[in-house]
């Protein structure tokens, strides 16, 4: 009985061990399974990224220099244009105006009068003409009585004054029939309509606008026939190899970029990146309405592309771009993602493994871009941290690697 009784005992014991052990195992702590690198010497560049877009450097706006009748620009967008030579547009002179009733008929008794000027200036021309010939023979008939002297000196010098004076009235009423025959050309020019000018466009005499500069037609402002006031923009004229990059950076990013600083030109359509370097930064900025509707003050940069032009012949005026201007460049320095950073009261801390053990660890953080930052202390090549720490993560908590837990 007593031996029954002994081996119930071990019985129940082992049981109880055997369920221990299970609720041990099953309520244990569990090591959390995170991302796990190692830290490692390298490159690091501090940039600013945004888009830009290409534009020429010097666009020629050309405009009409008069005003008048342009004719259709059968020039199109990319034409070769060379300085001086090419003709890019026609300017007509404007057909004159339809004429009312009422002017019409103030036109048409103009040219009455015109012409009855130019009758009345006729008669007298013919009239002087009538007193030359007389004085003349008079003059001629003095001189031979003076030779016999019939006629004293004084009468053929009033004979060949007489002559003189006429000669010169003849001129003077010459002279007034052909002011009145312009008078009447003038009072029949404005008789003019339309349809009798358009008849004689074939023939015009128009003022040719010549390209100001050897290159491309980017855009064509005016192009259909039609009446142009002076100064009316028609087309736009650059040279595409004169290709600069405008980056629409934030204000507070702009001050941060130096001239001469490289430029990386991504995401343009070629299969290699292109280089660049800041030209200048403009001292004004300017307000932009961002896609959310916030306002942002931007300052223009302007880069200039480095690349080989036939690594970028493709690019035009107007294109997009993105480009990562480069602030500064370190090499073989202690790096580590922004990812793993937190901040610890306020300084800046990180999740270092030992042992599969998180520990808190301080460290002092230089430059730094969106990927990586700089570690200047607290930090030695090779050890090993969370990358990507979440809340479950504390000071002094196991952890396993998530590649081993796949493994």
């Amino acid at each position: 009985m007593m031996q029954s009784k002994h081996v119930r005992f071990l019985l129940w014991a082992v049981i109880a061990m055997v369920l221990l052990s299970v609720l041990t195992y099953l309520f244990r702590p569990r090591a959390i399974i995170v991302d796990i690198a190692q830290v490692v010497k390298g490159e690091l560049q501090e940039i600013i990224t945004d888009e830009a877009k290409t534009r020429v450097h010097d666009v020629y706006i050309l405009s009409a220099p008069v005003t008048g009748h342009l004719r259709r620009i059968e020039a199109e967008v990319g034409d070769q244009v060379e300085r001086l030579t090419t003709i890019v547009a026609e300017i007509e002179p404007i057909d004159p105006d339809f004429l009312d009733p009422r002017s019409e008929a103030q036109a048409k008794a103009d040219i009455k009068t015109a012409e009855s000027a130019v009758l009345l200036a006729q008669a007298r021309v013919n009239q002087a003409q009538a007193e030359l010939d007389f004085a003349n023979a008079e003059f001629d008939r003095m001189r031979e009585l003076r030779v016999s002297n019939s006629v004293s000196a004084r009468e053929l010098d009033n004979s060949e004054r007489i002559y003189k004076t006429a000669l010169a009235a003849l001129a003077t009423t010459q002279a007034g029939l052909q002011m009145r025959v312009y008078e009447l050309e003038r009072s029949k020019a404005l008789m003019l309509s339309p349809s009798t000018t358009q008849t004689q466009h074939g023939n015009c005499q128009c003022v040719n606008i010549t390209a100001p500069v050897s290159g491309r037609i980017l855009k064509v402002l005016n192009k259909s026939e039609g009446v142009v006031i002076a100064g009316t923009a028609l087309l736009e004229i650059g040279n595409p190899k004169d290709l600069e990059i405008v980056v629409e950076l934030l204000s507070f990013d702009a001050v941060k970029v130096e001239p001469g600083q490289v430029v990386n030109i991504k995401n343009w359509g070629g299969p290699q990146p292109l280089t660049g370097r800041v030209n200048r930064i403009e001292p004004i900025g300017f307000m932009k309405v961002s896609a959310l509707g916030i306002e942002e003050q931007r300052v223009n940069v302007i880069v200039d592309i480095t690349s080989e032009y036939n690594n970028w012949a493709r690019l035009g005026h107007g294109y997009q771009v993105d480009v990562e201007i480069v602030l500064w460049n370190g090499s073989d320095l202690l790096s580590v993602p922004v990812t793993a950073l937190f901040r610890e009261q306020d300084k800046w801390a990180i999740f270092v493994v030992r042992e599969k053990t998180a520990y808190k660890q301080i460290i002092s953080i230089g430059h730094k871009n969106a990927f990586n930052v700089e570690v200047i202390s607290g930090l030695n090549e090779g050890d090993w941290y969370v990358s990507h720490p979440n809340n479950q993560i504390t000071d002094n908590v196991k952890v396993s690697s998530r590649t081993d837990y796949i493994e």
